[in-house]
This record gives structure tokens, sequence and C-alpha cells, in this order.
């Protein structure tokens, strides 16, 4: 399946109606599914070799492991998949004996992406159908009132929708 994306015209400079309008690409709304641990499990149990309650406990005890050592200030690597670490802000001052963890006013995980997982537009790539491919569709709005609102197929399959769209 290819992630849809529609045209959409902005200013280049946001919020500077001056500045020329110019054609962006951006992922429609509405258009993926959100998978949580529960659809997940199921999905490797398909696969065999684990029951589902059973790929459930790992995750959680997974992430509830990976909580724990970004809490004490430790870097968590997944092989394959990225590195999760986190960050913080402050607030600057101007003497030194002023700047304490108090003014610590964000704190932020971040993930850094494994080199063997970076993706690729397939459109622009030397492999086409490598793995690590994505797939681009342009939304047409034509095909949209012809195939029942779907986008030209991309609707959610009755899985719960991606809140970020």
């Amino acid at each position: 399946m290819a992630i849809i994306v529609e045209r959409v015209q902005r200013y280049q400079k946001v919020g500077d109606k001056t500045s020329p309008q110019l054609y962006y690409l951006k992922r429609k709304a509405k258009n993926s599914r959100l998978y949580d641990t529960k659809r997940i499990a199921q999905e490797i149990e398909e696969l065999g070799g684990m029951s589902a309650e059973d790929v459930e406990h790992v995750v959680t005890a997974l992430v509830r492991n990976i909580k724990r050592k970004l809490t004490d200030g430790d870097s968590v690597k997944l092989d394959g998949l990225g590195v999760f670490y986190t960050t913080f802000h402050s607030k600057g001052t101007v003497k030194s004996e002023d700047s304490t963890v108090k003014n610590i006013d964000k704190v932020n995980i971040r993930f850094l992406t494994d080199s063997g997982l970076r993706l690729v537009n397939d459109s622009g790539a030397t492999t086409k159908g490598g793995p690590n491919n994505v797939a681009f569709e342009l939304y047409n709005p034509k095909e949209d009132s012809s195939s029942g609102g779907n986008g030209g197929g991309g609707g959610n399959d009755g899985e719960e929708e991606n809140p970020l769209g």
C-alpha cells in the first residue's frame, strides 16, 4: 500500500503574506492506521512461535525497561530500529549560581533511526521495491468521489485512525 499525499498551497514563509505561494506535498489526513501493542501481538502470533498474550507481556516489559533506562539518563538501542535518548531545554541565566536544575523546563525523548532502517522514496530509489522503500501516491479527488470516498485505496479497514493524520 502506498502513502497517500496531497498538494497544498501555502506561503513560502509561513505567516508572511508578502512571500510567494508555493505548492507543497503533505500526507493526506486520516489516511493511516494506528497499531497498538495488542494488534501487533496478534500479527506476530499469526507468524507462529508465541501466543499474542506472551508477545504483549514481552512488549510491555520492553517498554517498562526502556522507560527506566531513559529516566536513568541512559540511551537504548533497538537493533534494526534505532536509538532512543533524552534531551532537555533549560532557561538561560546571567549568573552561574542561578543556573540550577530547576531551570530545566522541558525534557524530551528523541529517536535516531538505525542506518539499516532509513526509508527511501521508492520513486527515486535505485533499488525499486527494496525492503526500506516507501511508495507514495498523489491523492486524486476525482477518484475519491467515484470510489466510495476512501481516496482511491487507503481507507481505515476497520482500524483505529491515527489522530496525527
